[in-house]
């Protein structure tokens, strides 16, 4: 039997700045902020009733730590390191109490270097979707999902299908039938993971999911009121891929966050997923409005998990290309 995997967890970002941050994720976007500590951000949506779903830890250099899912129970994480490890994949462990507010929880890379986190027990916090009266910014309800920018979307694509029990809901499709882009997902909805073609491994964005549409227009009447207008990089809009309504962000230190609504559901097993011909600009944006090149070309950069030690997952890390310029909007400092 295969690991449960429920769904996207949470993820780690470095941030230059916590406070500039916290500026920006509570006071503007809305979240809650279960906890500071150490140089430490916990951070959570209105109906989340877990300890956080972003961790924003201060450091010199901005990046991707980890991206993280929630397992069913802790005989699932045995079974995913015995996985890994079967694949040739380094893996490593932080128990519990090595970690602030989760339990025991597995480390490893991906197939394209990506470095990738599960656990099954994180503390509770209490669920906020009633208090109304601490409504505010994007009104942000939970986390939804990560994009991954990556060499080879297919070997990503067979990997989660095959071995980690993900289905896909919609890709993107050549006359040749690669597959350029996929939408996999474990719990009922379009995605928690979806994998495009770029430079990678990179975090392209993480998906958060807000309870209507108007809460992104109010997000960005909020942040234009609070000076960060620089940080809206993409919307609102429609995308043709998973019917979404969408606005993309750019945090203080780059990392793109997308706030989301509007998808449907893809629990029944005789669910089919939808093909979009690359060349179909609907898929992308169903308004017809272009992404900037700064969506195509730019991606949080992510930490290798085993830097210095012989392993696959860092060779794959290691292969040359050009690092991304750096995006240049005005940044609220």
């Amino acid at each position: 039997m295969g690991a449960d995997i429920i769904r996207t967890g949470r993820v780690v970002l470095h941030v230059a700045d916590l406070e500039r941050s916290r500026k920006f994720y509570v006071d503007a976007l809305g979240f809650i902020e279960t906890e500071t500590r150490g140089g430490e951000l916990y951070l959570r949506g209105l109906e989340e009733h877990n300890h956080h779903s972003i961790l924003l830890k201060q450091s010199a250099a901005p990046r991707v730590e980890v991206i993280s899912y929630k397992v069913m129970s802790d005989g699932d994480l045995d079974r995913l390191e015995e996985l890994f490890t079967s694949k040739g994949m380094k893996t490593s462990w932080m128990e519990k109490g090595s970690q602030h507010a989760i339990g025991r929880t597995l480390r490893t890379q991906d197939v394209s270097g990506m470095p990738v986190e599960f656990y099954a027990e994180m503390d509770g916090a209490e669920r906020m979707l009633q208090r109304y009266d601490l409504y505010k910014g994007a009104r942000v309800q939970r986390i939804d999902h990560f994009n991954c920018m990556v060499r080879d979307v297919e070997k990503a694509y067979e990997f989660y299908t095959e071995e980690l029990g993900f289905k896909c809901s919609e890709y993107t499709a050549a006359e040749d039938e690669r597959i350029w882009a996929a939408w996999l997902h474990r719990k009922p909805s379009v995605h928690d993971v979806a994998f495009m073609n770029g430079k990678g491994p990179r975090l392209h964005h993480t998906g958060f999911w807000l309870s209507d549409q108007l809460s992104l227009i109010h997000a960005c009447d909020v942040l234009a009121s609070m000076g960060y207008t620089g940080n809206i990089e993409r919307g609102p809009g429609r995308h043709g891929l998973s019917n979404a309504f969408f606005l993309y962000l750019r945090d203080p230190d780059g990392h793109r966050i997308e706030l989301y609504n509007g998808d449907y559901l893809t629990s029944d097993p005789d669910f089919k997923p939808v093909r979009w011909d690359i060349n179909d600009p609907r898929r992308q944006t169903f308004w017809g409005h272009a992404a900037p090149d700064s969506w195509f070309d730019e991606a949080s950069e992510v930490t290798d998990l085993f830097a210095g030690e012989d392993t696959e997952s860092e060779k794959v890390m290691a292969v040359g290309e050009p690092k991304l310029k750096q995006r240049k909007p005005t940044f609220v400092i």
